[in-house]
């Protein structure tokens, strides 16, 4: 197991004690499966970022903090240059660049993510959580399903949508599919 997994789930499990919660009461709180959030705060699997993104506004803590152990500063502005943003490996097949890491109090979570060529062959792996998700593709062909809604994007297509519905998406064509992905 990626020793990034485990510390992130230490992360979260420091939270929730200091917070005085027990794992149960904190993953009805926020809608997980008792049995998924025990089986992620033990390392045994990883977090979904959507959960990461849900448990870091839930403990007032910024999603950077709870990923990197490291706290972010700035408050009036962050640059990210290009190849700069630091990758967060969340899942198989899907990669994910924070692009606004050091900004301290985000409203929202901007990422570039990558979808693997691979993922085409492979059954869309759905989630859900809190909040509001928009996608914009930068490069390749996308397949988005959202609550059963299968969607095909091309570069400069884009869809804003509920993420507490169940979405998932994976790359068409052959080849890897990158797309700008904001969380809120």
């Amino acid at each position: 197991m990626k020793e990034d997994v485990k510390e992130i789930a230490a992360r979260v499990k420091v939270l929730r004690e200091i917070s005085e919660v027990s794992a149960e009461a904190l993953s009805k709180e926020l809608g997980f499966d008792p049995n998924v959030y025990t089986a992620w705060e033990s390392g045994e699997n990883e977090f979904s970022l959507g959960a990461l993104v849900e448990i870091a506004a839930h403990f007032k803590v910024d999603l950077s903090e709870l990923i990197s152990g490291k706290a972010s500063k700035l408050k009036t502005y962050c640059v990210t240059r290009s190849g700069q943003a630091p990758q967060v490996s969340r899942r198989p097949m899907y990669d994910y660049w924070n692009l606004a890491y050091n900004f301290h109090g985000k409203k929202a979570e901007p990422f570039i993510v990558e979808a693997a060529a691979e993922t085409e062959s492979k059954p869309i792996n759905l989630n859900t959580h809190p909040g509001q998700e928009f996608n914009y593709v930068l490069e390749g062909r996308l397949l988005i399903s959202i609550s059963g809604h299968d969607i095909e994007l091309n570069p400069g297509d884009c869809v804003y949508y509920n993420s507490t519905e169940p979405h998932g998406m994976k790359a068409l064509g052959g080849k890897t599919a990158r797309f700008l992905a904001i969380v809120f």
